[in-house]
């Protein structure tokens, strides 16, 4: 299952820092990742304006607003958007427990890739920590379906992501990507693949006050010509179906936990992840909480029924 003997939990070596310009928001912000204790999970705190704090844990439960990013916390109050991309890097390359604090109320979205997030964590290092990773292991298939576009997850020996998309627009057309996903695929096939748009709806959405900061720097954008307008082109030649395959990480990654199982979509979004994830962790036959164990005879890795993870990734 490319489970290591040693799973253990791990967090960063030190704390990183970065700074952009939020897509929808337009507005400077600065974020910084410290590491974290076992069994904590991925916790924001935003940082008002007066000085005072509030605290957001990473999980579909905190969930509050699926418009174009994902959303914790209240879209009309205190809230942290855009959440996708950092947490695709984070569940990627497995880093389980860190506070993250942000001045803004949206991530950064810096080269609209998750690229910039990788070489950070990369640049400090990931550090093992002494307590046992636990997964979500997918035990039987949860469908869902929303016209035309459908969600499900599958019994998988391996955490694997089945992605289609379908659009009207020659420049994408259908495309379909699938892979088992480990740490080095990640960095290498599917963290530089940047979120898209297209020119048509940039006056719509200036004006409903999203896209604010969104520009050929930070997005992939298809021409009223219905080709690639961005000088250099595209990173991947299917690079379309690699971001929605980077956001669907991100948003699963509200599981509280990485599952070990198949996800599949197609013309999915972040409405139909948040969804199918709500409809799999309602469903405690679907599901069992395991962690890395060691047989008494031999090397061989097993997986092993575990209490719940103290942050309950179900509870929604």
């Amino acid at each position: 299952m490319g489970i290591d003997l040693h799973d253990y939990q791990t967090t960063l070596n030190s704390r990183v820092s970065l700074s952009g310009t939020g897509v929808h928001s337009g507005k400077t912000v600065s974020i910084h990742f410290s590491p974290a204790d076992p069994d904590t999970g991925i916790v924001f705190t935003r940082v008002l304006g007066n000085g005072e704090t509030v605290e957001m844990r990473a999980l579909v439960a905190e969930v509050g607003g699926t418009d174009l990013s994902t959303i914790l916390g209240d879209p009309a109050g205190v809230h942290v958007a855009t959440v996708e991309h950092l947490l695709a890097a984070l569940s990627s390359l497995r880093i389980d427990n860190l506070a993250i604090e942000i001045d803004g109320n949206e991530v950064p979205v810096l080269d609209g890739s998750a690229g910039p997030f990788v070489e950070a964590f990369d640049q400090v290092g990931i550090k093992q920590q002494a307590v046992k990773r636990r997964y979500i292991r997918i035990v039987k298939p949860v469908r869902i379906e929303s016209g035309a576009s459908w969600a499900e997850f599958r019994p998988h020996d391996g955490t694997r992501f089945e992605i289609e998309i379908d659009f009207d627009s020659p420049a994408i057309g259908r495309q379909f990507y699938a892979a088992n996903v480990t740490p080095d695929l990640f960095r290498k096939d599917i963290a530089r693949a940047r979120t898209f748009g297209f020119m048509k709806d940039v006056e719509r959405l200036w004006a409903a006050g999203y896209a604010l900061g969104s520009s050929l720097e930070n997005s992939v954008v298809i021409g009223d010509d219905d080709r690639v307008i961005n000088m250099e082109g595209l990173r991947y030649s299917n690079e379309f179906v690699r971001h929605k395959m980077l956001d669907a990480m991100g948003d699963l990654a509200l599981a509280g936990a990485r599952f070990i199982g198949c996800f599949r979509s197609y013309r999915g979004g972040h409405r139909l992840n948040a969804t199918a994830l709500r409809r799999l962790l309602s469903d405690r036959s679907a599901f069992e909480i395991v962690e890395t164990g060691r047989r008494e005879s031999g090397r061989k890795a097993e997986m092993i029924a575990v209490n719940a993870p103290v942050y309950a990734p179900w509870a929604i």
